[in-house]
């Protein structure tokens, strides 16, 4: 059994293929010829089917997709669904995570409210037609001066409630205990078993 993965980035894809161990399944990386979907939902669960279909379509293999980002209390929910081009800048993915990162901070400058949430919806689409969404939230806050080389995008500024180190400084299987993506992909994977055993002899 193939499921393909809908994503290019290598942290996403590290942490599906964590939490899905075990299964009778082979996990794949998203092809490089595949056209990405546009994320035009203003929500992370349209936009998480949107990417999700586009696979199943080009593919005709089933698809997981996440579609994830930072809540921002002080900031009206910012970045929410534009977390991964908050700050509309292009290059590599260092150099647009540091991009956002330093206009966070540069917003959050002398507010003393940091109260802010990782959110991911993650969903499973499959050639029959089924479409299944999970979401999962990490309550936290955000730190000014960047900590840690284990996370990616916001992770270096993000301390999850109870938690002295940033995501960034988390060992990936604790990160992955603790991640609203580990979260949202736990919920489903119900899901994916179901349909794995739907398909069998």
């Amino acid at each position: 059994m193939r499921i393909v993965a809908a994503t290019g980035n290598p942290g996403k894809l590290a942490e599906i293929q964590a939490i899905l161990s075990g299964l009778d399944v082979e996990l794949e990386p998203m092809p490089d010829d595949v056209e990405p979907a546009e994320e035009t939902e203003d929500t992370f669960a349209g936009n998480a089917l949107l990417k999700a279909r586009a696979v199943v379509r080009q593919l005709g293999l089933p698809a997981i997709a996440d579609d994830s980002g930072l809540e921002v209390d002080a900031l009206g929910g910012e970045p929410g669904v534009f977390s991964a081009r908050y700050a509309g800048a292009s290059g590599s993915r260092d150099e647009i995570d540091a991009a956002n990162n330093a206009l966070l901070i540069e917003r959050l400058r002398g507010v003393e409210d940091r109260r802010a949430r990782f959110v991911a919806v993650v969903a499973f689409v499959t050639p029959d037609g089924g479409e299944w969404t999970a979401r999962g939230t990490m309550e936290g806050r955000i730190i000014d001066e960047p900590r840690g080389d284990n996370g990616f995008g916001y992770d270096p500024h993000f301390l999850s409630e109870g938690e002295t180190r940033t995501n960034a400084e988390l060992p990936p299987d604790v990160k992955n205990a603790r991640s609203h993506r580990g979260a949202a992909l736990r919920a489903l994977r119900p899901h994916v078993e179901a349909w794995i055993r739907g398909q069998g002899p």
